[in-house]
């Protein structure tokens, strides 16, 4: 069966005022299609979605928009202006009457429809852009980084939406549990050039590594052919000027076609070096509490970090993980009990915010300007782990181009902001590293690097990151925030912690229901006098039905053991979870009838 373009661009070329974003591109969009749009930061991946929206006008080329589609585009910095609350804008693309729908995605997005526009946050701002997108339910959505300001349980909610839409859709994010999860396609932006696989973004990286591996063989053998051309032109042509005119210009057309090749960026050359060891025990919190408002944020929480750790912090926005790691740094002081820190601690710190990026200064001065890496009289150099080094070729590193360095921190992306505030955390040496979201805007590759530091850094290091995958690869012990002050540490990564709930949970249910039901024999000794017939027959009949729902309870369990379950299909685990909780109140109704029956029988 045929599919049903939605959306098709031909021969688009997009050029900013030097090099080509694109040239030549062509691609279509289908009814359905769930595609991943990936490259590195910089790339054109957002300039793309913007051509298909309708929102920039390519240079040439078209794009042309099947009749009846709607396409909506997530904002990423959306214009409020006239609106008073978040809901209002959210829902000023609905028909009269239908603003229920804003209110239906707000709860599962976690904002507020009645937030005031004018204090709300960058997150909050984004959750209302996406929540607008998707109470409008357009025939194509395309989504620009979508999870970012998100908490885990915000994208498992929205991941859930996208696996059970028949929209389709072009999504762009560096979270790869969410992308494995969602997409059947690929379309890879790679030096002007768009390339399209139809399999989703779990195959990305070998379909990538294949085309860079078969791209640097036909380079060899240019060059080879090129070489070998190049000594004939030496030895040969002048006995055989006139004849081999032909052959000369091929070896010109040769040189040329190699001198046209754009060449491919290269990962970020980041180093994260640990300096002088701290001691064995880094941090140790006992009976810590904290309380803002009347709200409970931590209750009678103990932890040890020793040398070496790699702590995960995870939790819904809002339930104080940034807190606590402030409380542990010593910025923060807890309500009660006790905070001891170890000896000799460099700490380095990525803040989520980026507050320690001044937007309207250039990429130079942020280096140069801070004390802590300014080389004394030399004004182009910074002091990189305790060797001088050029500001430029420092920032090179971390793919930044020469005409970047002197424009304002505010004209960055996201990624690129996050690669700087990299750049000045990686030219100090540190054995405690605080990492408070680290992994938004960040592309990839980048964050594959990250990771391999982090995996090779001697330090210690706390991580708060709401990217499930990276937790997975990267944290040794997961502090698990769940509200209400309370906070559980489980070895591990993420999966670990989903599979050490479960088996808690289940642990539980089976002590509980044997407390309840292991207080004597259930089975009636007989026809009490005590008891009305009715009475009776509902006491012999009372114990098959609490086995009965112990059965399924146990059954429940099981099938909410499995730790990929809430990520992967979280549709079934609400329904597992619920319906476990009816047999578990179920039970517990009828254990108390059968004990109120006992009872008066016994007395009768």
């Amino acid at each position: 069966m045929a599919r049903i373009p939605l959306l098709q661009l031909s021969d688009i070329s997009l050029t900013f005022g030097g090099d080509p974003v694109f040239s030549d591109l062509s691609m279509v969009v289908h009814q359905s299609d769930r595609v991943a749009l990936v490259g590195r930061n910089g790339s054109g991946k957002s300039t793309l979605m913007k051509v298909m929206a309708g929102l920039v006008e390519a240079d040439t080329g078209s794009v042309v928009i099947s009749p009846g589609v709607k396409v909506g585009y997530m904002e990423q910095d959306p214009d409020f202006a006239g609106f008073s609350t978040l809901g209002d804008y959210a829902a000023s693309g609905l028909p009269d009457g239908e603003g229920y729908r804003v209110d239906m995605v707000a709860e599962g997005l976690k904002f507020d429809p009645a937030g005031d526009v004018a204090t709300a946050s960058g997150g909050e701002r984004r959750r209302a852009a996406l929540a607008k997108l998707l109470a409008e339910a357009p025939e194509l959505m395309l989504l620009d980084e979508p999870t970012n300001h998100l908490d885990i349980q915000a994208i498992g909610w929205l991941e859930d939406q996208l696996k059970n839409t028949r929209t389709g859709y072009v999504l762009i994010s560096h979270d790869r549990a969410f992308l494995n999860a969602l997409t059947r396609a690929t379309l890879w932006i790679d030096r002007g050039k768009v390339k399209r696989q139809e399999q989703g973004f779990a195959s990305f990286e070998a379909w990538r590594d294949k085309a860079w591996e078969e791209e640097d063989q036909q380079r060899h053998k240019l060059n080879r052919k090129i070489k070998a051309e190049a000594r004939w032109a030496v030895e040969g042509i002048s006995a055989r000027r006139k004849r081999n005119q032909g052959r000369l210009r091929a070896l010109r057309d040769l040189q040329a076609g190699r001198a046209a090749q754009i060449k491919r960026q290269g990962t970020a050359g980041m180093v994260l070096e640990s300096g002088r060891k701290s001691g064995k025990k880094v941090i140790e919190a006992k009976e810590i509490s904290k309380a803002y408002d009347g709200k409970v944020i931590l209750s009678n929480f103990s932890i040890k970090v020793n040398r070496g750790d790699c702590i995960g912090f995870v939790g819904p926005n809002g339930v104080g993980k940034t807190t606590l790691l402030n409380m542990l740094l010593g910025t923060v002081e807890p309500d009660s009990g006790e905070i001891m820190r170890g000896t000799n601690l460099d700490i380095a710190l990525f803040d989520q915010n980026r507050m320690q990026l001044d937007p309207d200064i250039s990429l130079w001065e942020s280096l140069t300007g801070d004390v802590g890496l300014r080389v004394s009289g030399k004004a182009d150099q910074v002091m990189v782990r305790g060797a001088p080094r050029h500001v430029a070729g420092y920032l090179k590193d971390f793919l930044f181009a020469e005409n970047q360095l002197r424009a304002p921190v505010r004209s960055l992306s996201g990624g690129e902001k996050a690669r700087l505030l990299l750049a000045r955390i990686m030219a100090k040496e540190s054995n405690l590293l605080v990492l408070d979201e680290p992994t938004n805007d960040l592309d990839v590759e980048t964050l594959d690097l990250l990771q391999e530091l982090l995996g090779d850094y001697d330090g210690t290091v706390l991580l708060v990151s709401h990217d499930r995958d990276f937790l997975d690869r990267v944290v040794t012990t997961t502090i698990a925030m769940e509200g209400n002050g309370k906070a559980v540490t489980y070895a591990g990564g993420w999966s670990d912690y989903q599979t050490q709930r479960a088996d808690d949970a289940k642990i539980e249910i089976a002590v509980k229901t044997k407390a309840k039901t292991g207080k004597g024999t259930r089975a009636s000794a007989g026809k009490s006098v005590g008891l009305s017939y009715t009475e009776q027959h509902r006491l012999d009949e009372l114990p098959a039905e609490m086995e009965r729902l112990e059965a399924e309870i146990g059954k429940l369990a099981e099938f909410l053991s499995d730790p990929d379950m809430f990520t992967k299909e979280p549709i079934k685990f609400q329904k597992g979870t619920d319906a476990l909780i009816e047999r578990q109140a179920k039970l517990d109704a009828a254990e108390e009838e059968w004990m109120a029956l006992e009872e008066k029988q016994e007395q009768g």
